[in-house]
C-alpha cells in the first residue's frame, strides 16, 4: 500500500532559536532513502510503501536520539492502495479546481 506521511521531528531539549541543524540531519536521512519527499516550512512529506516510509521515520528518530533527551514527533499518514505519484496528484487535483 502506498502512503504519504507528513513528518515533523525535532529535539525539544536544545537551546537557541533555530533547530535547523537537527532538521538538516533528518532531511539527509530522508534524501538518502531514495523515497520521494518534499520539505515544507513545517515538516516533510515522504511517499512510498508503508514499510519503507516507516523505516525512514525510525531512522530519523534514531538519529536524533543519539544526542537528544526529548524528541517531538508529529506524523499524519494517508494510505491508499494502488496510488502512484500521490504527492503530485493531490496538488494537481486541487489546482485544476481553482478559479
Amino acid at each position: 500500500m502506498n502512503v504519504i506521511v507528513d513528518l515533523s521531528i525535532f529535539p525539544m531539549d536544545k537551546a537557541g532559536t533555530s533547530l535547523s541543524p537537527y532538521v538538516a540531519r533528518v532531511i539527509d536521512i530522508i534524501r538518502d532513502s531514495g523515497l520521494k519527499h518534499e520539505l515544507n516550512p513545517m515538516g516533510t512529506c515522504i511517499e512510498g510503501r508503508w514499510d519503507d516510509v516507516m523505516r525512514v521515520v525510525d531512522a530519523c528518530y534514531r538519529e536524533l536520539e543519539t544526542d537528544s533527551d526529548r524528541i517531538y514527533i508529529s506524523m499524519k499518514a494517508d494510505c491508499r492502495r494502488g496510488r502512484q505519484d500521490g504527492m503530485d496528484a493531490k496538488i494537481r487535483s486541487v489546482r485544476e479546481k481553482q478559479r
